[in-house]
């Protein structure tokens, strides 16, 4: 495993890290639930390999990510690692809030100490409003200096201005941001706080899991190296300087296997085969403008839309240029267990989904678009 400074924190800290957001699942009752035992088995494989740094929620898993994770840290992994996770920063009414939902994520890890606690989700409002408004920074530090939480960061979901002015702050140690092969609009910022000493980590780096299908798209953008989808995705932000760590959600073995090994390889990816690539991929996501990361923040629909699957599909249609496969997949959704909900013509227009995605989709167009692709005949 390789490992590069956090910032001016002088932690090394591994090139990829644990995203506890997308853990095995399986039905219990009727219920989805996290496989408990597979998931502490692969978060602690991961750390056996020299993962360092494992990431949790609030909210991931519905709330079961960091209890699952507290598990896995027990008989002495959790002195292994640097433990982070966030605060749900909408869920902040009142300042006192802070303390209390604090104080539940610690006992939900069963933890001493969070080492690097983020404000969840910020954007524009959020930071104007919460972090800034309430003076939730205050109740930050304060927590730092009491020792229940070892750095202060954020995870950040707006434009690059807006987080151009949250960096000049002066108050975090790290942030979390998205970035991968068909996403890099916070590529100037993230050199920008690499620069001003903050820890950079990553979400997305596989775009969701998307850039690990095999797609011959994603394999032409280097043409001359035999390497797989999700190699290519993860070389590609590993070669990045700037960035410390990418999280990876990894939901089995042979995930945490692949992904160490690409970690743990000498070989990166050099400055032509870069340039190459990112002409490639512009070309690639000029195809569609539809980009979605699965992250299912627009989750639940009122009216049972699948909508991160729907949009899944309608990008193997659009970018991997695999039409019959997502057709098929379509038909497949609320008819097989692990394709539930229901297809894009579901959709009445109710917009409780729009304000939620980080990626700012225009999901009810977008849907009628997927409909009309797929319910042709």
């Amino acid at each position: 495993m390789k490992y590069r400074k956090l910032g001016k924190t002088g932690i090394e800290c591994s090139l990829l890290g644990f995203g506890c957001m997308r853990l095995p699942e399986k039905k219990v009752r009727n219920k989805t639930v996290v496989d408990r035992d597979t998931a502490i088995a692969i978060i602690r494989r991961g750390i056996d390999l020299g993962i360092n740094y494992v990431d949790s929620a609030y909210f991931y898993h519905g709330g079961e990510s960091e209890v699952v994770l507290g598990q896995a840290l027990k008989d002495g992994y959790r002195k292994k690692v640097y433990l982070s996770t966030k605060l749900p920063t909408g869920r902040v009414n009142e300042p006192y809030d802070f303390d209390r939902l604090l104080d539940e994520q610690i006992k939900k890890l069963d933890v001493e100490s969070i080492d690097f606690y983020h404000f969840h989700y910020l954007n524009q409002n959020l930071f104007d409003e919460k972090v800034k408004g309430m003076k939730l920074i205050d109740r930050m530090q304060k927590a730092k200096a009491e020792g229940l939480i070892e750095h202060i960061a954020f995870s950040f979901h707006d434009k690059p201005e807006v987080l151009k002015q949250i960096i000049d702050m002066g108050w975090f140690e790290s942030m979390l941001v998205q970035y991968n092969l068909l996403d890099r609009s916070n590529e100037d910022m993230i050199q920008y706080a690499r620069e001003k000493g903050l820890g950079v980590t990553v979400m997305g780096p596989i775009g969701g899991g998307r850039l690990g299908e095999p797609s011959k798209a994603i394999q032409e953008l280097l043409p001359n190296k035999n390497f797989s989808s999700p190699e290519i995705a993860l070389k590609f932000v590993f070669s990045n300087p700037y960035i410390t760590c990418a999280l990876s959600g990894m939901g089995t073995l042979e995930m945490v296997e692949e992904n160490a090994r690409i970690a743990s390889s000498d070989h990166l990816l050099t400055n032509e085969e870069l340039q190459q690539m990112n002409v490639l991929a512009d070309e690639y996501k000029a195809q569609s403008k539809l980009y979605c990361t699965e992250c299912k923040y627009c989750m639940p629909c009122p009216n049972e839309v699948n909508i991160p699957l729907n949009f899944k599909l309608m990008n193997y249609y659009q970018i991997y240029n695999i039409p019959e496969y997502a057709r098929q997949q379509y038909q497949l959704i609320g008819k097989v267990d692990w394709m539930p909900g229901k297809t894009a013509d579901a959709c009445t227009e109710c917009g409780e989904c729009e304000p939620k995605c980080p990626q700012k989709i225009p999901i009810i167009e977008q849907l009628k678009q997927v409909a009309e692709v797929f319910e042709e005949r």
